[in-house]
Order: structure tokens, then C-alpha cells, then sequence
């Protein structure tokens, strides 16, 4: 799963669905003029191609891969029909499905309510429950992109939480240094998203649930 990797774009049939191991994507909200902003993301904990378990055949989202890592795909038709055969699977996916909309939910109450300070905690926080380790790519570009702010905003906001001695920054790689600092500076809105995964999911949220 190479980073910038589309797996599917809005209005296209999804044909494969997609369970990460490793790395995670991000669900992007296009516009006309081609920019866009992030409204969840996806690793190890759900799959992506959400539409297909709730049958659909498309989605307005576009499903990009922000951190590389590696996947298991299936066809939406055999999702569909393992579904069909297998309750537990159907409940499962169900619940990842609630999960997930809990988390594009509060995304768009925090983008439209926090500060960018706030809300770049509260990405890198989700971004870190979905990797391996500490440290994972990251760029400023991107970040802005993601929150839908201007670039400036994020380089002083990412500033901010380098000065705290919270994240590390270099050669576009991020690593969280103090995990508990950070979390004490997003909003409440990480916490409201995380304790949906624990009780729809189970196993103390995204990173809990390896």
C-alpha cells in the first residue's frame, strides 16, 4: 500500500475492499476545484470501501493512502455475500460502520469549532493510534490539507507543539514525544471519538485494538 495510493474515488464502483495491517488511509471530502479535507481515517481497526457493507456501490469519498504499510483486499461482490452467511462478520462490520461515522461527525464539529492547534493534536493523536511505533511521514502541505486550514496556520500551530517538546519534526517525518502532553492539549473531541471505538469495537479503541 504505497503512500498516495488511491483505492477508490468518489462516484467510481468500489470493486475491492480493503483491510489494513499496517499504515492507513485517509477519506477525503473532494470539491469542485480539486481541493478537499479529510473526514476520517482508516487503519487496522475497519477497512475501507464502507459503502459496500451498507449496499452501496459507490462513494462520494476518495480513499487515499496517507501512511504506507500493507493490506488484505477482497471483492465487494464476496464481501457482500460473506456477509449474507455470516452474522457475526455482518454485526462486526456494522459496528465499524457506526464507529466510523461517529469519527466524520466530530471531525466536522471540531474543524468548525477548535483551533488549529487543538484539532493538529487531535490528528496526530488518531494518526498515532493507527501506526506502529512513534514516528510516521508527515508534512505540513499535507497536514493543511487534512484540516482544511492554510499551510501558515498549521506551521505555527506544528511549532507550538515542537516547542512543548510534544512531537519532533523532521524531513517530513513526525514523532510523538509525549503522548500524554499531547492528548492534554487537543480537544475533547479525540476523546469523544476514541471512547466510540471502545465501546462499538471494543479492545481501548484503534491502537487497543491490535
Amino acid at each position: 500500500m504505497p503512500i498516495r495510493r488511491t483505492l477508490h474515488a468518489p462516484d467510481i464502483p468500489i470493486e475491492t475492499v480493503y483491510f489494513h495491517e499496517t499504515g492507513w488511509a485517509s477519506m477525503l471530502a473532494v470539491l469542485e476545484d480539486g481541493s478537499g479535507a479529510e473526514v476520517g481515517l482508516v487503519g487496522f481497526e475497519g477497512m475501507v470501501g464502507l459503502p459496500v457493507i451498507l449496499g452501496g456501490e459507490t462513494d462520494e469519498l476518495e480513499a487515499l493512502v496517507q501512511a504506507p504499510g500493507t493490506a488484505y483486499s477482497m471483492g465487494a461482490e464476496a464481501l457482500s455475500q460473506a456477509m449474507e452467511e455470516d452474522a457475526v462478520l455482518r454485526r462486526l462490520l456494522l459496528r465499524f460502520a457506526l464507529a466510523f461515522h461517529s469519527q466524520a461527525a466530530r471531525t466536522g464539529a471540531c474543524n468548525g469549532r477548535h483551533n488549529t492547534e487543538q484539532r493538529l493534536a487531535r490528528w496526530l493523536l488518531m494518526a498515532h493510534d493507527r501506526v506502529e511505533g512513534d514516528e510516521f511521514p508527515m508534512t505540513h502541505e499535507f497536514l493543511a490539507m487534512m484540516l482544511g486550514v492554510r499551510r501558515a496556520g498549521v506551521t505555527v500551530a506544528a511549532g507550538a507543539l515542537q516547542k512543548a517538546q510534544l512531537v519532533g519534526y523532521e524531513r517530513g517525518r513526525v514523532r510523538i514525544l509525549n503522548r500524554r502532553g499531547l492528548e492534554a492539549t487537543a480537544c475533547e473531541c479525540y476523546g469523544v471519538t476514541r471512547r466510540a471505538y471502545e465501546r462499538l469495537l471494543g479492545g481501548g479503541g484503534p491502537r487497543g485494538c491490535r
